[in-house]
C-alpha cells in the first residue's frame, strides 16, 4: 500500500471540486446570491440547504431569454 493522498489524488480532487463549484457559481450569480457561496456546495448537508433556499426563494430575478 502507498500513501493515502498522492499528488495525483489531489489533482483529481481539485478537478472534481471544480466540476461542482463552477456551475453553482453561475447559478448563484443569476439568482442574486453571492457567488462565493458556491464553495459551500462541497459541504454535505449545507449543499442540500442551499438548494432549498434557491428553490423556494420568492425574489428571483427574471432570466433573460436567448
Amino acid at each position: 500500500m502507498g500513501e493515502l493522498f498522492t499528488p495525483t489524488h489531489l489533482i483529481v480532487l481539485l478537478f472534481l471540486a471544480s466540476l461542482v463549484v463552477v456551475p453553482f457559481w453561475q447559478i448563484f450569480k443569476k439568482t442574486g446570491l453571492p457567488a462565493p457561496v458556491s464553495i459551500l456546495m462541497l459541504v454535505p448537508l449545507v449543499n442540500l440547504i442551499l438548494l432549498y433556499v434557491i428553490a423556494f426563494s420568492k425574489n428571483r430575478p427574471q432570466v433573460e431569454s436567448l
